[in-house]
């Protein structure tokens, strides 16, 4: 078949080179693999399996990675295909093609491809997580002032912002999981749409190539690409999270707020302004986290309103994107670890902070309902009268506005004395009061470090597992190919 210029400048060179860069390897394992299940099912004879299986071991993939596409075949399988008919004839190596097509192999290989790129996500997610943490243990103590609506709302601690994002990062980690479990399953043997009627033995293909099962329908095995979406959207909604993080980040380092500062490999100076110290490597990571979302949303786009069934939307030219999506968000996630790993905070200047703004009134507020058991709406409007009181007159003692307001509202003036009204407003007292489950009091951010730390060493055995399992099976497939 000759291929107009355009065509192959336009498409086939482009894919070759893609396939190439990504999926080499794992045609090569498919090739050994339904190899190795033609000869134990009987399909094909062990000799020619034999004869075969010295073909596949003479393909170099390094010498095929600096071919050049030159038009003589269409893409990356056939090219291997030429290269086993050089070593075997014709007639052998098409025996290899018995009962699978290039799409139940193409759709193997995407999910071979997305179960490596999710696995390196998550794994960045997890050194994230695990800088988080640590920085959270060395400030359960430390004070500051938590936002609504971007003005200061209460006092709270670092640790206890810093679980918030954790949790965030835990559930980012079971959707990550959930996606794998999902693509983890294999299409191979689906053939066409329809399947075969040979006697194929889909369970040791999956098994040889990794897979925790292989797919059910055979046309859907072709046809869906809700796996992939599914992978998408996890990675999608960890980029959402990730990047509300990092804007806060950001923020935090301003000279106006000046509550962070990142270890010097991860600033940059100016070019003009000798005292600039600027934290580039959170606007890169922010940066590069709106780009890996970005393609997510193009990958949804791409496969939208498109027929159910064996399209090239959703095969070669949608891949690149693909990969593009997890290798930014990759690195996006492990460059803001390494750079938390490094950062340090201003705790004085954060505990100040905490004490402006009167951002402890709902604690007098709770202090009067327990003490007097008036309502919540009185006593926040009793605690509301302290800050007209001092905007009207700033050394006017608080103890004579709550007695004012209270005996105004209630009937009877509460008394308090100065000093007991200040343990009440103190930032400390606040956070230390409220034990709620979740909440800020260092005994509560402890039990919960607690829990982040024995979630984090779980999710870190699943992936250490998961690996093992993928390299378990690949050493099985090299053993069970060399058998005969």
């Amino acid at each position: 078949m000759r291929f107009a210029p355009e065509y192959v400048s336009c498409v086939l060179d482009e894919n070759f080179e893609d396939a190439k860069r990504f999926f080499l390897s794992p045609l090569m394992a498919q090739h050994y693999a339904h190899l190795v299940m033609l000869a134990e099912t009987g399909i094909i004879a062990k000799r020619e399996a034999s004869i075969l299986r010295d073909a596949l071991d003479s393909v170099c993939q390094d010498e095929v990675r600096g071919v050049k596409f030159d038009g003589s075949y269409e893409d990356l399988f056939f090219y291997v295909e030429q290269l086993l008919v050089a070593q075997c004839g014709e007639d052998v190596a098409g025996r290899l093609h018995t009962a699978r097509s290039r799409n139940d192999i193409d759709m193997t290989l995407y999910r071979m491809g997305q179960r490596a790129l999710v696995i390196e996500l998550l794994t960045a997610t997890l050194k994230l997580r695990h800088s988080l943490v640590e920085i959270a243990d060395r400030h359960r103590h430390t004070i500051i002032a938590l936002h609504t609506h971007t003005q200061p709302a209460q006092p709270s601690t670092i640790a206890h912002y810093l679980l918030a994002v954790i949790e965030q990062l835990e559930r980012d980690a079971r959707r990550l999981q959930s996606a794998y479990e999902t693509t983890n399953r294999c299409p191979l043997g689906a053939c066409a749409i329809t399947g075969t009627g040979f006697p194929i033995d889909r369970h040791l293909t999956s098994a040889l190539l990794g897979f925790s099962a292989p797919t059910g329908n055979t046309y859907g095995s072709i046809a869906t690409v809700d796996y992939l979406l599914e992978n998408m959207a996890a990675a999608a909604v960890a980029l959402v999270g990730f990047g509300r993080f990092v804007q806060d980040m950001l923020l935090w380092c301003m000279a106006e707020f000046n509550y962070l500062r990142l270890g010097d490999g991860f600033v940059q100076g100016s070019s003009i302004m000798p005292q600039k110290r600027n934290p580039v490597a959170l606007e890169h990571a922010r940066s590069i986290g709106s780009k890996a979302l970005g393609q997510a949303t193009g990958v949804l786009l791409a496969v939208h309103n498109t027929p159910f069934g064996d399209i090239v939307d959703t095969e070669d030219d949608l891949q690149p994107l693909v990969f593009s999506v997890f290798r930014d968000a990759t690195r996006a996630f492990t460059l803001v670890a390494s750079a938390m790993a490094t950062a340090s905070f201003d705790v004085a200047r954060l505990e100040e902070r905490a004490t402006s703004g009167w951002i402890t009134l709902t604690e007098l507020a709770d202090t009067l309902v327990r003490e007097h058991q008036i309502s919540f709406r009185t006593a926040h409007a009793i605690a509301g009268r302290i800050v007209k009181a001092r905007d009207a007159d700033s050394a006017v003692a608080l103890s004579e506005v709550v007695a004012s307001a209270s005996a105004e509202l209630t009937g009877t003036a509460l008394t308090y004395s100065e000093a007991r009204l200040a343990e009440v407003l103190s930032p400390r007292h606040f956070v230390e009061v409220r034990r709620t489950l979740g909440g800020p009091a260092v005994l509560e951010t402890t039990r919960a470090l607690g829990e982040s730390r024995a979630a984090l060493a779980s999710d870190a055995t699943w992936v250490a597992t998961t690996r093992d399992r993928l390299a378990a099976a690949e050493a099985r497939l090299r053993e069970r190919s060399a058998a005969w």
